[in-house]
C-alpha cells in the first residue's frame, strides 16, 4: 500500500497529496482493486492476455517500421 509521509512542517496538503495519487499509481492499488472485484473467467483471462500480446507485438513491428523509414530518409539526404 502507498504511504506518504510529511517531508517538512511546510509541505502543502496538495503537494502530498500528489505524490500520494503518483505512489498509488505507481503501486497499480487501482487496477487491481478492479481486477479483484469481479470474477473473471480463466478463459476471459487467456483471451485478454493474448490481446494485450498481439497489441504488444503490433506496436513493435510499428516502432520498427518508423525506425526504417527514418533511416531510409536519413541516407536519400
Amino acid at each position: 500500500m502507498a504511504q506518504v509521509t510529511k517531508k517538512n512542517n511546510y509541505e502543502p496538503f496538495d503537494r502530498m497529496l500528489n505524490r500520494f495519487r503518483k505512489a498509488v499509481e505507481k503501486d497499480d492499488v487501482v487496477r487491481r482493486y478492479c481486477e479483484k472485484t469481479f470474477y473473471e473467467k480463466p478463459s476471459a483471462v487467456r483471451k485478454k492476455a493474448r490481446a494485450m500480446a498481439v497489441k504488444r507485438h503490433l506496436k513493435k513491428l510499428s516502432n520498427e517500421a518508423k525506425a526504417l523509414n527514418e533511416l531510409r530518409s536519413f541516407a536519400k539526404e
